[in-house]
């Protein structure tokens, strides 16, 4: 019977392979707990997410969905200088939309004049933007004459309406984007 004596030499190796297994050890420790409590922080946000949103039935949202609190929709008429675009806003008791993120995009040889607003602005001191003009009302309308630059008519003219509106409780939607088509008219002389 022989009994192998380990030598200095394998008794390090041993010794660095213990060292390696225990640092493995706390990596894959380490890696499950940050796991896990990246798992919760998740979990928590979403929770947090959905409590503010109403997606947990038994509690009461503390803010609606940003199309309840906000009605929006567009509509097109034909006129003499073009087509008037009209943009309406229902606003929820609570609520406001910023004048200066209402924007509009369309396609290169369209054209708009600046809005006009069926209500006049009130200024707040916003957290985020400083002093700004928003529309508190319950209904607001801005209105835009679209035409083109070589003077015809476009038909489905893809326009993108944009726009951000907050609660005053202290939540800012992110901001929206709405896409149309219109038929530009040829203004009339």
């Amino acid at each position: 019977m022989s009994i192998k004596v380990p030598t200095s030499k394998s008794v390090a190796i041993i010794k660095r392979a213990s060292k390696k297994s225990y640092a493995l050890a706390f990596v894959i420790a380490t890696t499950s707990l940050m796991t896990g409590l990246s798992m919760t922080s998740m979990t928590a946000q979403a929770a947090g997410l959905g409590d503010l949103f109403g997606n947990n039935n038994s509690a009461q949202s503390k803010f609606l969905p940003v199309d309840e609190a906000f009605q929006v929709s567009s509509s097109t008429k034909a006129t003499a200088k073009g087509t008037r675009l009209s943009i309406a806003f229902d606003i929820t008791p609570g609520h406001y939309v910023y004048k200066d993120q209402l924007t509009l995009s369309f396609p290169k040889g369209v054209s708009a004049t600046p809005f006009t607003f069926s209500q006049s602005p009130v200024s707040i001191n916003d957290p985020t933007f400083g002093q700004v003009p928003v529309f508190t009302q319950k209904s607001i309308v801005a209105t835009t004459i679209l035409t083109t630059n070589n003077g015809k008519g476009a038909k489905n003219a893809p326009v993108i309406i944009g726009w951000q509106g907050c609660a005053k409780a202290g939540l800012c939607y992110p901001p929206e984007k709405i896409k149309t088509t219109v038929n530009i008219a040829v203004p009339r002389k």
